[in-house]
């Protein structure tokens, strides 16, 4: 499959991109700047450069080509409003506009845990950042697409297990990235597993079965 991955460059995006490549799939994505997609090149990525702040669906959509499944795994992880409102609010709502246009069959998300922030004493800027995530996953849900929402725990850089915790509600604790990417690069390879919103989690059952748990 050829997949269009908007954060390619990002902790969750690249270590996608590696897993997609290993399985034969094609990989393309959109970066910020020309030593990225020079760097992603020399990696068997096909990255464009472009900003997708400033972007139009309209601009966005040919990018997109002829691609199995578009990812937005990109994000400002709590950052400023500005930014968080250019890359976590504008840019999903582009970017599934441009789908729409593109004919893109599926639509794949990263998303945050609602509860992720729960009870830490979060910033007004963290609060705003997970309304964010929340309006945009129900927009993405109305779309039309063939979509699909998942909701990792907290991030961190630990070594990838291959063991998770999959489905509609799930705890919230911490797991690592290479674990988030090859869940969803099984959760791309699996078609019987579309309109779904599944959370993510560490756990001890295989990546592989937790997925084939979840075909509805």
């Amino acid at each position: 499959m050829d997949v269009f991955i908007i954060g390619l460059s990002g902790g969750v995006g690249s270590l996608l991109a590696r897993n997609l490549r290993a399985r034969g799939d094609g990989v393309h994505g959109l970066v910020r700047r020309e030593e990225q997609r020079a760097d992603l090149a020399s990696q068997g990525a096909d990255a464009r450069v472009g900003d997708l702040a400033t972007m139009t669906a309209g601009e966005l959509a040919p990018l997109f080509g002829a691609s199995d499944a578009v990812v937005y795994s990109a994000g400002s992880n709590g950052g400023g409003r500005e930014v968080t409102d250019a890359i976590d609010r504008r840019g999903v709502v582009k970017a599934i506009e441009a789908a729409r246009l593109a004919g893109v069959p599926r639509f794949a998300l990263v998303s945050v845990l609602p509860e992720a922030g729960r009870g830490q004493g979060m910033s007004e800027e963290e609060e705003y950042y997970f309304a964010v995530k929340k309006e945009v996953d129900v927009a993405l849900t109305r779309s039309g697409l063939n979509w699909l929402i998942l909701r990792p725990s907290m991030l961190d850089d630990g070594p990838g297990t291959g063991l998770v915790s999959l489905g509609p509600a799930e705890f919230h604790d911490e797991i690592s990235r290479e674990n988030v990417a090859a869940t969803l690069a099984e959760l791309l390879h699996e078609p019987r597993i579309g309109r779904q919103i599944l959370e993510l989690n560490a756990g001890v059952t295989p990546i592989r079965e937790a997925v084939q748990a979840n075909i509805r």
